[in-house]
């Protein structure tokens, strides 16, 4: 879990000098990312990199993928962050808008319970019982092998693409509504906390954000149990893994595809690999 620790540090950082990365000082074109949180720590990192040998100023902020996918559709911003494809739906809407995706890496989705929970026993999970806990059939721990506690279901924003894979492996539909809910969040940093702070919760979280508070599951059927690990991922056993994607509005040009190439580096995936991810050139991905 080091790693994850490194990822976080930087995180707190980063939110510190406000959701943003802008260099006043430097006369040039202004290129702007928004979009989504788990594809952030990649971008923000890459941009402070990029710029130190650039003259081009880079302004980065969160909001989710549907916010960035949306952003650039509309002509605000020059590359959304997205952690999930392109809807049919929003292929249609702004199909004028000739979007493409660019994937910089690959990340996984973690089921995690509290701490508590995790340590009174709850360490598997089918997606029958999740699926019953976040449509409020179940309601205790106790009806899934955990102590006599009730449980705290948290769910993410609807346009998140962590929620959208997550839902995806349980319910075969990214935008399910989950009517046994108690508390919507929106970053996994958000959520991360939220899980933290409860003794009773659970929820779902890029792998980079899992951490000694907050506990990831193994995932899948009786006997076909898959732990939440890069090796699983890598072998293809692990069930909810989705590319991290830059979104733009056409083919890029100029400082935004000198941006996009960058990151598709070797420096660029360096800090992907760095961020808790899993590069683009890893044998297993192939965009």
């Amino acid at each position: 879990m080091g790693r994850y620790k490194k990822v976080w540090i930087g995180l707190v950082f980063f939110l510190i000098t406000g959701w943003g990365l802008v260099s006043e000082t430097v006369a040039g074109s202004r290129v702007q990312i928004v979009g989504s949180t788990t594809v952030l720590p990649v971008a923000s990192r890459s941009a402070q990199k990029f710029m130190a040998s650039s003259k081009v100023r880079i302004l980065v902020n969160a909001g989710g993928s549907g916010v960035g996918i949306h952003s650039v559709a509309q002509g605000r911003a020059d590359i959304g962050m997205a952690s999930r494809g392109i809807s049919p739906d929003e292929k249609k809407r702004f199909k004028k808008s000739r979007l493409k995706t660019h994937s910089v890496g690959l990340d996984a989705v973690a089921c995690v319970v509290s701490t508590e929970i995790y340590q009174a026993g709850v360490r598997h999970l089918t997606p029958t019982q999740i699926a019953g806990i976040y449509m409020g059939k179940i309601r205790n721990w106790k009806e899934v092998g955990g102590p006599d506690r009730q449980i705290v279901v948290i769910d993410k924003e609807r346009h998140r693409g962590t929620r959208h894979a997550f839902m995806q492996y349980v319910f075969g539909n990214a935008t399910q509504r989950t009517p046994g809910t108690l508390l919507v969040t929106g970053s996994n940093n958000e959520e991360q906390a939220k899980i933290a702070q409860s003794d009773s919760a659970i929820g779902m979280l890029s792998f980079a954000w899992i951490n000694e508070d907050v506990k990831a599951v193994s995932l899948g059927s009786k006997g076909k149990e898959f732990l939440p690990t890069w090796e699983a991922v890598r072998q293809g056993r692990y069930p909810i893994v989705r590319k991290l994607n830059f979104v733009t509005a056409g083919e890029p040009e100029g400082e935004v595809k000198a941006f996009i190439d960058f990151v598709k580096g070797s420096e660029g995936q360096k800090i992907v690999a760095e961020s808790g991810y899993i590069p683009v050139d890893d044998e297993i991905f192939q965009p």
